[in-house]
């Protein structure tokens, strides 16, 4: 991945990636694909699955796409998350995500113009939140220390998470909403996502990647990636993570997962359409996703691609 300005090459982002066949056999690979990374809000489909599995008994499937996202914080994200919380019986209050602003700017710019300020709900795990809340609910399962490690809920995730990567967690530390978070290699985390597009219809696997690709806005929002790449993909799963992770896969089992070393996120899409690319995927509107603008005064100055003959 290099980065341009005015047509001179300033530097080079590293990272792995790697990419999966429709078998599940490691097609490519760049990097150290096989070493523990903390995949951030890349596992949050795991996560799904492991509520829906333990008891999470979403409204509608749009709930569910909800509770996969890192959302913009967009009035449609929000009712939606406090509609997840009600049905369970439950109040904005008993979230224990971090008060944030909406990461949607002219969102962002209206909570601050009604005075409204940061809340829990406009940060953009929780959705994932008030997912599990009702995960606990359902299973009478204690509420207030719900993002503790050992609590069954997490258990429940860390087990689901090692079992769809078909490895052992490498560590488990603390993602940036508070709740935990589990480290596997980004081989794992492909081999996770493309057993979700892969599993039988009606399966709860399958729930969760049809979620995602059904409702992409729901999963992120206005503007991006993964909702940019849902919509130019058809069948595509994806889900992105901080410090510069994305996972993505297609309905017959082929699969990408890769990690950015420095954590752009500049980086990540542009290696993300190679990838697709390099796994036969030529649908046009990856074309606009190819490059990611540099900016310098407000303006493009340059444009962040891969390298030719990278990947």
């Amino acid at each position: 991945m290099e980065v341009i300005r005015s047509g001179f090459r300033e530097g080079v982002h590293h990272g792995s990636v790697v990419l999966l066949d429709a078998g599940g056999a490691v097609y490519r690979a760049v990097g150290e694909v096989h070493r523990p990374i903390f995949p951030r809000s890349s596992n949050k489909p795991l996560q799904a699955l492991a509520m829906l599995r333990a008891g999470l008994d979403p409204a509608e499937e749009a709930d569910l796409a909800l509770v996969c996202a890192s959302h913009n914080g967009e009035p449609a994200h929000v009712e939606r998350a406090l509609r997840v919380l009600a049905s369970a019986g439950l109040a904005e209050d008993d979230l224990r995500c971090p008060p944030d602003l909406p990461l949607h700017e002219p969102s962002a710019h209206a909570v601050l113009a009604a005075g409204t300020g940061r809340r829990r709900v406009y940060m953009n795990c929780s959705g994932k939140h008030a997912g599990m809340l009702a995960t606990c609910v359902a299973r009478g399962w204690s509420l207030p220390d719900y993002i503790r490690p050992d609590h069954p809920l997490q258990e429940a995730i860390a087990a689901t998470v090692a079992e769809r990567a078909g490895e052992a967690v490498a560590a488990t530390g603390v993602d940036g909403c508070g709740a935990p978070l589990y480290a596997v290699s980004l081989a794992g985390l492909a081999r996770a996502f493309a057993g979700l597009t892969t599993a039988p219809a009606g399966s709860t696997p399958r729930r969760v990647a049809d979620a995602l690709r059904t409702h992409p806005f729901l999963v992120a929002g206005t503007g991006r990636e993964d909702t940019r790449l849902m919509t130019a993909v058809p069948g595509l799963a994806c889900k992105s993570g901080a410090e510069g992770v994305q996972a993505a896969a297609l309905p017959d089992g082929r699969a990408v997962a890769l990690k950015i070393d420095d954590g752009a996120a500049r980086a990540r899409l542009p290696v993300m359409v190679a990838a697709l690319r390099a796994l036969g995927v030529d649908e046009p509107g990856l074309d606009a996703l190819a490059e990611e603008p540099v900016l310098g005064g407000g303006s493009a100055v340059g444009c962040a691609r891969l390298i030719p003959g990278a990947l």
